[in-house]
């Protein structure tokens, strides 16, 4: 009875952890795309526009046709890709604390909230790597057997020797092969 209970122990602070890391995240993500879509003058996906077609404290309508590129591109994909994440731990955290939830149906929602936890923390690791390397900004998107990195740089094309140090430091930290790595320039 002891081992269980500490397992469960074990398992109840890695999802409040998780979800904690979570939480934070998203909220400097918000915060950062704000900041960095009120300097560009481009709208947030998402943010209010009141009946008058101005924004909040805004003196001019928002110009609708605006087309997230450059920064604002990984601003909202990160934003995007975390509120997908939230809403798949909320509905795994649902099922896990169901009264009735068969224990293998709670032992599935926790490794998959591991599994999720995981690849937020393996995408922030190459992304904070592939910037540090000189590359004006990057976003990750892992899944079971792959991950799709975008990149940023100052001519907006990947040479082969970039191709090469993102490939690196993306099997390195995911630990998957070069034919599970997709990489792109963003336009």
């Amino acid at each position: 009875m002891s081992a269980r209970w500490k397992r469960n122990t074990v398992v109840a602070t890695m999802a409040v952890l998780v979800c904690a890391a979570v939480a934070l995240n998203w909220k400097y993500s918000g915060r950062e795309a704000l900041k960095d879509a009120e300097e560009a003058g481009t709208k947030i996906l998402g943010e209010a526009t009141l009946v008058s077609g101005q924004e909040d404290g805004a003196e001019t309508p928002v110009d609708e046709t605006a087309v997230y590129t450059g920064s604002d591109y990984f601003a909202s994909a990160r934003l995007t890709r975390q509120q997908a994440r939230d809403n798949a731990i909320s509905l795994l955290q649902e099922a896990a604390g169901q009264e009735d939830a068969d224990q293998s149906v709670a032992n599935e929602a926790s490794e998959s909230i591991q599994v999720l936890a995981s690849y937020t923390l393996k995408e922030a690791q190459v992304e904070n790597l592939v910037t540090a390397k000189g590359y004006t900004d990057c976003v990750a998107f892992m899944g079971d057997d792959s991950i799709s990195v975008v990149v940023s740089t100052e001519t907006g094309e990947l040479t082969g020797e970039d191709v090469a140090k993102i490939t690196d430091i993306a099997m390195t930290e995911t630990g998957l092969p070069a034919s599970g790595i997709k990489i792109m320039a963003a336009n």
